[in-house]
């Protein structure tokens, strides 16, 4: 049982529960909470959405609309949401592990350019464990979803209002920049910096810093530089679901 409970203390008690939990190397139950909270995001998502008006758009745009009865496009829109199941699903159970263990793999990176070594398992420790805020992300975002009668696309993005955002009066660019101040990511990242910390022995305050400006240059890159790439440039407008974690 201490097994479970220990690593959910760092949520509450993060400056001395971390340490402990490292040391003990609890990256299983952390994993499976995260693992089980973002398939129950995906999976209330995919009962509350309204598939209808994103599939008709996208077979308006792709000319296909005129040429399907009203059966064939009702078939187009529950194959929409049976879709969004699997791959709610499958991120909760494949892609946010992966994504963890690449984390780990990336923090055993860091430690070896600072010269301090930590054995593997203490570094999937503290990846894991600072991934719990976004489980509890993704478990309120369930709870949400749930309570509403129909979800769209819209409406997804502003249903866990977290990030500065969410404030009104935004250009389109301020607030793809502003997504990245969420109140869950900053979390996660002090997690991590704690977990850091703990399992190579560098100070906390120089393994947390390390770790907000390693966040910072990656909301820059994937949050900023890549949509606007992708839209051909500095003029381009940013794009931007639950996945944005």
């Amino acid at each position: 049982m201490s097994s479970i409970v220990q690593p959910t203390r760092v949520l509450l008690d993060p400056l001395d529960a971390t340490g402990a939990a490292i040391e003990a190397r609890r990256w299983f139950w952390p994993l499976l909470i995260l693992a089980l909270c973002v398939s129950a995001s995906g999976t209330a998502f995919s009962l509350r959405w309204d598939a209808g008006p994103a599939v008709v758009q996208e077979l308006q745009m792709t000319g296909k609309l005129d040429r399907m009865t009203e059966s064939e496009i009702s078939e187009e829109i529950q194959t929409a949401s049976r879709k969004a199941l699997v791959a709610g699903i499958a991120k909760g159970v494949f892609v946010m592990p992966m994504m963890t263990l690449v984390l780990a793999a990336a923090l055993w990176v860091f430690a070896w350019l600072f010269d301090k070594s930590a054995p593997f398992g203490r570094l999937m420790s503290a990846a894991a464990l600072a991934m719990l805020p976004i489980a509890l992300y993704h478990l309120v975002f369930a709870i949400c979803a749930l309570a509403q009668y129909s979800l769209t696309e819209a409406r997804v993005q502003d249903l866990v209002p977290s990030s500065l955002a969410a404030l009104g009066g935004l250009s389109p660019k301020m607030k793809q920049v502003l997504k990245g101040v969420d109140f869950f990511n900053l979390w996660s990242v002090g997690l991590l910096g704690l977990g850091f910390s703990a399992a190579t022995g560098m100070r906390k305050e120089r393994a947390v810093l390390l770790c907000l400006v390693l966040y910072v240059l990656y909301i820059g890159v994937f949050s900023i530089g890549v949509p606007a790439m992708m839209a051909g440039g500095p003029g381009g407008g940013p794009r931007g679901p639950g996945g944005g974690r």
